[in-house]
């Protein structure tokens, strides 16, 4: 005998701004969202700012750099799941 999983139910969408915080920390998107950050803030760091870390000459702000290296994917990818999960207004 097969047992059948309860389907998920749907993923949030929003129509108001109170709404956005729990589709932003919805998990399935907010994994994706990380992971997009991860990967592309990655990359960026290497190109930008890599050699100052590896020259030993990163400073307080060449960090705060680097914080918002992977803060800014993360914000865009999160933008365009806002973009796609809203809800028309009736």
């Amino acid at each position: 005998m097969r047992i059948e999983r309860a389907s998920q139910s749907e993923p949030p969408t929003w129509t108001r701004w109170p709404e956005i915080g729990r589709v932003v920390g919805y998990g399935p998107y907010l994994k994706k969202t990380i992971r997009i950050a991860l990967i592309v803030g990655t990359i960026l760091f290497s190109i930008n700012h890599l050699d100052e870390v590896i020259r030993g000459r990163a400073n307080f702000v060449v960090w705060l750099k680097i914080f918002t290296t992977y803060l800014v994917p993360f914000c865009v990818s999160n933008f365009g799941l806002l973009i796609a999960a809203r809800r028309p207004i009736n």
